[in-house]
């Protein structure tokens, strides 16, 4: 059998734009379907990418870019809600002595970014396009596209994310399940004070943080119980979480001024979600969200989204057969780290909601973050 040369992609967030850098380089044909017309260019206030993200980053060309546009710091504080510091923690370098242990960045250059990196590939972009019907042989995948023209792939690989209409479409039932909390978020100026990560844990809130994204950008966040959101209008967004926000100390006042428009303000329920078994069926292989997600209590979506598409690289471009043996190697290889992410990032959520008070909490944090310093 010649080894296969044509991908579709479906989903365009970070692991999707992740692997049609990789497999381009690697000279495959790669087809980029995304269903917003947008590429999510504009979506999200904040991102914080620890060095395991920044070592995929890296190997995608365009760390110098990730680096300029971002701010990079190595400690997280923890703060009383009155702001009074309680102690500093030196981050931990997961992705090496010679990267940043965390980068913050405004979550839209970072999408632009890797879009700019895509559209250099010479992949093929198509937006505003789903992919309405998958057939599957033992050769490949015959699909039918939403504008109602039709493509012939040795592969799919599904980046369509959380809620992946492509994990339904191949008879993979798992879906995310709620963990009890949700979380609001606003871009805002950053005060020349905050340097690093603050969090609060406790308060009129489970958890108030912020990240610097930039020189003079920080993204704020407010953890709440989740509530029903359909409940919540959207126009008091920023209303609801100035609430929450005024009623901590230290460089929140300066912050909470900020927290105005409630169209720069995101309201999000955390889930967790694992598929369990193998990522794949047949010639469809799931990446990123669509296969897992986890609370972003260890600030480790992104990543690990980021080494899927790292490591199906790997395996694709070996020189071995794309065959489920292959697929499964993709699935035991990645499980184990994964499972350790998802499974700490609810476990912290967990202690909050339990109200357990002497919670080894930086154990955990210390115990997971040196385990993903071993790479992927």
């Amino acid at each position: 059998m010649t080894t296969p040369r044509t991908v579709l992609v479906i989903g365009g967030g970070a692991s999707g734009n992740a692997i049609t850098i990789l497999l381009r380089r690697a000279g495959i044909d790669v087809d980029l379907i995304e269903a917003r017309p947008d590429w999510n260019a504009t979506t999200g206030s904040g991102i914080t990418l620890q060095g395991n993200a920044l070592r995929v980053l890296r190997e995608l060309g365009v760390w110098e870019q990730v680096e300029a546009s971002g701010f990079a710091y190595g400690s997280l504080g923890v703060t009383a809600p009155d702001g009074t510091l309680l102690f500093v923690k030196e981050d931990i370098k997961s992705g090496g002595d010679d990267l940043p242990a965390t980068l913050g960045m405004r979550r839209p250059q970072l999408q632009q970014i890797l879009i700019d990196a895509v559209r250099a590939t010479g992949a093929t972009v198509r937006l505003g396009t789903t992919a309405e019907t998958l057939e599957q042989d033992a050769d490949g995948v015959s699909v039918r596209f939403s504008d109602g023209t039709e493509g012939r792939y040795d592969l799919v690989i599904a980046a369509d994310g959380l809620n992946s209409a492509t994990r339904a479409a191949i008879g993979i039932s798992d879906r995310p399940e709620p963990v009890g909390m949700a979380i609001w978020r606003a871009p805002a100026p950053r005060p020349e004070s905050v340097t690093r990560s603050d969090l609060t844990f406790g308060g009129p809130a489970y958890i108030a943080g912020y990240t610097p994204t930039g020189e003079n950008t920080l993204y704020a966040y407010v953890v709440e119980a989740n509530r029903d959101r359909n409940s919540i209008d959207p126009a008091t967004y920023a209303d609801e979480m100035r609430r929450l926000a005024e009623q901590y100390g230290g460089a929140w006042p300066e912050i909470t001024k900020h927290i105005t428009d409630p169209a720069n303000v995101n309201y999000t329920w955390f889930d967790r979600h694992l598929v369990e078994g193998s990522w794949h069926r047949g010639r469809v292989v799931l990446v990123g969200d669509a296969a897992h997600c986890c609370p972003p209590t260890f600030a480790q979506g992104a990543a690990m989204s980021l080494e899927d598409a790292s490591v199906l690289t790997e395996l694709l471009t070996s020189g071995r057969e794309w065959d489920d043996a292959l697929f499964q190697a993709y699935y035991d290889r990645r499980v184990p780290r994964v499972r350790t992410v998802v499974e700490a990032s609810v476990q912290l959520c967990q202690w909050q909601l339990d109200q357990v008070h002497d919670a080894d909490v930086p154990g955990l944090i210390g115990r997971t973050m040196t385990a993903l310093k071993e790479l992927p």
